[in-house]
């Protein structure tokens, strides 16, 4: 293992000029729409420089998930200690984490301040409904990590498995968001991406107000990805100074126009990507636009 430079070393490293670093700790999509492939899109249409962290190499394309092959703590561990001696991301999330040992690995090193500006999206099911963590008690496995967290995003699925309660319209998102905010959270949101109606609705908590997260429903199935998308832009956000809840509303903008710049994309037979880097403007596709990335 090649040794941690100096810390005077790296002080220098960071006072010299150059793009602001997140990091992302999640599983790969072979697919390319979803995991670490959609988190690096989306830091880079913020102008932020993304690290990585693979927790698992899934076989997935638009149909489903086929075959998921975790890489294990000691190989999560061995790329933490590189990202985070040399490059130092000053934000960071999570994804697919794929074990309750590669959650606690995750957590200690949130709790020792290894994770500033940290965003937990807890990937438990993919949207094809296949499971994508091993291990049957989510609550306590995510609950220290979840205390450190600066925002969480579960979907109405993942904020059942979180809560232990069904949760299936507005009054139980904000339950659900309540509940898990108990856990130590910073800012909650609970994704109602599963819900279709006219209006794509989240709920967002911060143990003092609750604050709906709306934007346009937009009628596709190319959804792939979305929540990882989300995620990471709000650390990127976050990386770029905003107040949690500014880089969520940031955040619900941006993914609602990576939908919408998809919606006449023909990619694999199933659930196609989102447009992170705003391929359509070339195309002619649709967008929506909000003065910001």
């Amino acid at each position: 293992m090649s040794p941690v430079p100096p810390r005077a070393l790296l002080d220098e490293r960071e006072s010299q000029a150059g793009p602001r670093v997140a990091l992302t700790i999640a599983g790969t999509d072979s697919g390319g729409g979803a995991g670490i492939a959609a988190d690096l899109r989306t830091f880079a249409a913020h102008g932020v420089f993304g690290t990585l962290v693979v927790t698992a190499v899934t076989a997935q394309d638009t149909l489903g998930v086929h075959a998921i092959v975790p890489v294990g703590v000691p190989g999560v561990t061995a790329q933490l200690d590189a990202v985070l001696g040399d490059l130092r991301p000053r934000a960071s999330k999570t994804g697919m984490l794929a074990s309750p040992g590669i959650v606690e690995l995750v957590a200690e090193r949130a709790s020792a301040g290894d994770l500033p500006l940290l965003v937990v999206d807890p990937v438990l099911v993919a949207s094809s409904g296949d499971p994508l963590f091993v291990g049957t008690d989510v609550a306590t496995a995510y609950r220290r990590l979840v205390e450190n967290a600066t925002v969480v995003t579960p979907n109405l699925p993942e904020a059942a498995l979180l809560t232990g309660s069904e949760v299936a319209d507005l009054d139980a998102m904000h339950d659900a968001a309540r509940a898990i905010h108990g856990f130590g959270a910073g800012l909650v949101i609970v994704k109602g991406g599963h819900r279709r109606d006219e209006e794509s609705i989240d709920v967002a908590y911060d143990g003092r107000a609750f604050t709906l997260l709306r934007a346009p429903w937009v009628e596709t199935g190319n959804v792939h990805g979305t929540g990882c998308t989300f995620s990471a832009a709000i650390a990127a956000r976050l990386l770029l100074g905003a107040s949690p809840l500014e880089a969520a509303l940031g955040a619900k903008r941006y993914v609602t126009r990576a939908i919408a710049g998809a919606v006449r994309w023909r990619l694999g037979a199933g659930h196609g990507p989102i447009d992170q880097l705003g391929a359509s403007r070339l195309l002619g596709g649709p967008q929506i636009e909000d003065g910001a990335p």
